[in-house]
């Protein structure tokens, strides 16, 4: 077993954690409208091309660019007006040279355009004649067949997390059902004799479990499935049998509390017996959560994370969640979601520790102002005032006052 609290940084701890797991992505088949942020397991290809037809993407008059050729306001083109293109059905008709036809947004060109002019370009003539007042290049305020995607073309490549656009996309085509990863099981077990359901009302050194309920909102955010097994009481058998459980029907497992330098802290003793390579990390350099434990074992991630609310919750962020989207296959991890704003006060740091502040962001008039929001990792309420969290690289010895910074959302 590593040294106690032998302290890494958190890339290094994380690089060390993930470089022992095993990639076992299970897959399964749901209804797209249903695939809001699952990760897809294959990747997908267009049956057609898309769009299907050349269609317009303005109102105006359906031409042969030739036709309009020089066309201005001081030299107009005249066409004859032959129809209008239906909505939702193929024109019937052919254009000729200088011949034209009303067309709307969406509407499929007939045979022979290659352009359309906008209705504002134009102006009626004589009966069953148009006055353009523009000339259209070929291709002008058309999408032409395939333009967004051909026959065949990969569209979406596995591992990618489907937002709104995708969806819309697969239903474009017509995929109505696709392959998304399984979601990971995180068994959730929280530990200590003082802690005490939320409907129960404490008694006398007591606390309401919180970390239980922040992680499986967290972990569900990130993409997995939350299975909570309760309050483990400071004992080794019921700790040992509760994780051993939790890591048989789970894919990740996550245990609040225990993980500090404590006689009654059996966390790191009783993963280290849980299976093979067992404690890979006791001890990151970042605050809050020095104490974090990271381990693997047969093939599974375990993570012990401290118990104070603030620090859980932040440290779950770092090391939870990409082995949650591990366990997804995740391939394009996009960026996490955060503004720049101007620092409001100096913020002191350890230089050598990454630290992690909670900020409040307030409107200002070059954009927002980062306000930390002090508070110890005990304090949750502390945490639920803050926007975001600022971090604090190892190499400095804090921020300034005004300084730019950018702000990660909570």
């Amino acid at each position: 077993m590593p040294e106690f609290l032998e302290l890494l940084p958190p890339g290094k701890a994380l690089s060390r954690l993930m470089s022992h797991l095993a990639q076992r992505t299970e897959a399964e088949e749901i209804a797209t409208e249903q695939a809001f942020g699952r990760v897809t397991a294959t990747r997908v290809l267009a049956p057609h091309p898309l769009p299907a037809f050349p269609r317009t993407t303005v109102d105006g008059y359906a031409v042969r660019a030739a036709d309009t050729f020089g066309a201005s306001d001081s030299l107009p083109a005249y066409l004859n007006l032959i129809g209008e293109v239906p909505m939702g059905a193929e024109a019937g008709f052919r254009l000729e040279p200088g011949q034209c036809a009303m067309i709307h947004t969406g509407g499929m060109l007939p045979s022979g355009a290659d352009a359309v002019v906008m209705i504002e370009h134009t102006q009626a003539a004589a009966a069953g004649e148009v006055e353009l007042l523009r000339a259209a290049a070929i291709g002008e305020n058309v999408l032409k067949v395939g333009e967004d995607v051909a026959q065949g073309e990969e569209v979406i490549q596995a591992g990618t997390r489907l937002r709104p656009a995708e969806i819309g996309g697969l239903m474009a085509l017509g995929i109505t059902r696709l392959m998304v990863a399984r979601l990971p099981r995180v068994g959730i077990l929280s530990s200590g004799d003082e802690v005490v359901p939320p409907e129960v009302t404490p008694g006398p050194g007591q606390v309401r479990d919180v970390n239980a309920y922040t992680l499986s909102a967290l972990v569900e955010a990130a993409g997995g499935l939350a299975v909570r097994y309760g309050i483990i009481p400071d004992n080794q058998a019921d700790m040992m049998a509760a994780a051993e459980r939790s890591l048989h029907e789970c894919d990740l497992v996550v245990i609040t509390a225990g993980s500090s330098a404590s006689t009654r802290d059996l966390t790191a003793l009783v993963i280290n017996e849980l299976g093979e390579p067992g404690v890979l990390v006791h001890g990151v350099n970042v605050r809050p959560g020095k104490p974090t434990i990271l381990a693997v074992c047969g093939g599974k991630a375990v993570i012990g994370l401290p118990g104070n609310p603030v620090s859980a919750l932040v440290i779950a962020g770092l090391f939870v969640v990409p082995v949650i989207e591990f366990c997804l296959g995740v391939r394009q991890v996009r960026p996490r979601p955060a503004v720049w704003a101007r620092l409001a006060i100096n913020l002191p740091s350890q230089a050598g520790r990454e630290d992690w502040f909670p900020v409040r962001l307030v409107p200002a008039v070059d954009g927002y102002r980062a306000e930390p929001v002090f508070g110890k990792s005990n304090l949750i309420f502390h945490l639920a005032q803050a926007d975001g969290l600022v971090r604090i690289p190892a190499d400095a010895n804090g921020l300034a006052a005004g300084e730019l910074v950018e702000v990660f959302f909570i």
